[in-house]
């Protein structure tokens, strides 16, 4: 199966992560759009003084465009790295670096992106190791798996800090409902009223601001999820094609090094 897109021929399984990111995110905004339709949005943004919760939504769509933006990369190079894997399925003599691009044996560029240049450093590698060693990519599939994992790191920091403003919302809330006991007269009707109304909306906020802040972070985590399974696929994808054609490729003089091209 095949779509079009960016006016490009992809294979729909490289966007799959993207698509799985769309799905949730409109699922999510027609919840959404449920909740403000029968009002609860508003009662949340009415009921909040704090105004923790609308600064919550706005981290929260901040956060979701980082995650997409980090979805579609990572699924454009998944991409690449299959049509690389086709480059290099073919039987090539060894590989060259000519500057920031990488010829195999036969001069065919390899496709720029990610894998490449992991491809690029592994080549330059092989370049300057002594006789008689095996090429080991480990360090170098560490600082492929540091790049994957940056926009993770950031999305579990958001997720961590949206929680932790619903909690902050709920001290705040508490303390507000709890500010009028000191000066509470219970034999005074019209300041027993005023301290009951402080008192529920002090609780109206602890109550909003941590509904808000756990809702976000679940929605956050989920998005991020997608992003993770996305590139645990690409660096599984990527050790793959690396180990079975570029080292073995590499290595097939026997001294670590590449074949003449």
């Amino acid at each position: 199966m095949r779509i079009k897109a960016w006016g490009t021929v992809l294979e729909a399984r490289d966007f799959l992560p993207l698509l799985r990111w769309i799905l949730f995110t409109a699922l999510t905004f027609f919840m959404l759009s449920l909740v403000w339709y029968y009002g609860l949005l508003g009662l949340v943004m009415e009921g909040d003084k704090s105004y923790i919760s609308p600064f919550i939504m706005f981290i929260y769509v901040l956060t979701s465009l980082h995650c997409f933006f980090s979805v579609v990369a990572v699924s454009r190079e998944i991409n690449r790295a299959h049509r690389i894997g086709e480059q290099l399925s073919r039987k090539v003599n060894g590989y060259r670096v000519r500057k920031d691009d990488v010829l195999m044996g036969d001069g065919t560029l390899i496709l720029p992106g990610w894998v490449s240049e992991h491809i690029r450093k592994l080549v330059l590698k092989a370049e300057n190791t002594q006789g008689g060693q095996r090429l080991d990519q480990t360090l170098l599939l560490r600082s492929l798996a540091d790049k994957l994992r940056a926009p993770l790191q950031f999305g579990a920091f958001m997720g961590d800090s949206v929680l932790k403003l619903g909690l902050l919302g709920t001290i705040v809330g508490f303390i507000l409902m709890l500010l009028p006991i000191a000066t509470l007269d219970v034999s005074n009707q019209v300041t027993m009223k005023d301290s009951m109304k402080v008192m529920s909306d002090g609780m109206a906020v602890a109550m909003y601001t941590t509904l808000s802040g756990l809702v976000g972070s679940i929605l956050i985590k989920i998005q991020y999820y997608i992003l993770d399974d996305a590139a645990r696929y690409l660096f599984g994808l990527t050790t793959d094609m690396t180990e079975v054609f570029v080292v073995s490729a590499l290595e097939g003089n026997g001294d670590g090094r590449p074949q003449p091209v």
